[in-house]
């Protein structure tokens, strides 16, 4: 047995999430529901428009969610990631540590600013992210664990990865290191915009096709090019031996490689979207882990998400996963 189930690669940033109103994002001139990437300068003028308001703090990035997410149900995890030798970043080193991931960031030091993003909250549960990488865009193939990476049943590739040249090619390179030891290669597109503006690099990653893929309804639309969802969910069996293609509050149509298998979603009153997809993959990977075939492994994760929706925070709080398992 290996000594993980998921190996994850992804930015290590600090999440800040705060509840506003439609009236911010159009003030601020923010596209609602994206997730765009500025600079230090941005970032801090954005925190001065909602000085007043409350702010909830945790350790994220994408990866970083689904390891987490997988830790509370109980997997085993290994992250690799990049943050400074500052505040925040020691905040996300002992963040992840207190939920149970390991990680080398306690044996590393770096110069420079920790990544953030700042997640706006609209009344109707929509999410709108703007992120400022800091030294995680610095990621590269030396952060990664060869060491392991090898030691896992799954390697875990956040897509987000695509947008700067350093850390896509950390990613292309782990998922070349994966196939050559023999671990599975799962990736998540993670957002439509990564797809629109750094396909190129999401291919080089997909290479000659993947074991899982994660991805929303506008991800699958936007990646395959069709105009119906039927059209996508089979293109995407082209690219990938498995995949969960999640659909929001409708559930999520799963691929096992032979047949579609759909999963009805859970009837929730939704206050907060953010980091529901990651929690989604780090449910589905403990499960298909952890003894269960794709379909209960998808109910379990469908679950699971509709919970943490209903909460403020992009991960489930403590004893939540353990009564999800139990429902």
């Amino acid at each position: 047995m290996k000594k993980y189930n998921v190996y994850g690669i992804g930015h290590a940033l600090v999440d800040m999430e705060f509840l506003v109103e439609d009236s911010f994002l159009q003030n601020m001139e923010l596209q609602k529901g994206s997730m765009m990437l500025v600079d230090e300068a941005q970032q801090k003028n954005l925190l001065q428009a909602v000085d007043n308001t409350k702010m909830h703090r945790s350790c994220g990035g994408s990866a970083s969610n689904t390891m987490i997410g997988l830790a509370q149900f109980g997997g085993r995890g290994f992250h690799s990631c990049k943050v400074a030798d500052d505040e925040t970043g020691r905040f996300f080193a002992a963040d992840m540590q207190k939920n149970r991931v390991e990680n080398s960031l306690a044996t590393t030091s770096h110069p420079g600013t920790t990544g953030k993003c700042l997640v706006l909250i609209t009344p109707d549960a929509e999410r709108t992210m703007c992120t400022h990488l800091g030294i995680s865009e610095t990621f590269s193939v030396e952060n990664l664990s060869e060491e392991h990476l090898a030691q896992a049943e799954y390697l875990y590739i956040e897509g987000y990865l695509v947008s700067a040249p350093s850390t896509c090619d950390a990613a292309i390179q782990a998922a070349q290191m994966a196939r050559k030891l023999g671990v599975k290669v799962a990736l998540t597109f993670s957002d439509i915009f990564m797809i629109k503006l750094f396909r190129e690099g999401m291919d080089k990653i997909i290479d000659d096709g993947l074991d899982l893929l994660f991805c929303n309804e506008n991800e699958a639309l936007e990646y395959t090019g069709k105009e119906s969802l039927q059209g996508a969910a089979k293109e995407l069996k082209k690219i990938s031996k498995q995949y969960g293609l999640t659909l929001g509050a409708k559930g999520a149509t799963l691929y096992d490689g032979t047949e579609l298998i759909s999963i009805p979603g859970v009837p929730t009153k939704a206050i907060d979207s953010n980091g529901a997809g990651d929690l989604f993959a780090g449910t589905f990977l403990y499960g298909i882990t952890n003894g269960l075939d794709i379909q209960k492994a998808g109910e379990l994760a469908c679950k699971a998400s509709s919970v943490l929706v209903t909460q403020y925070g992009a991960r489930l709080q403590p004893g939540q996963a353990n009564k999800i398992i139990g429902s």
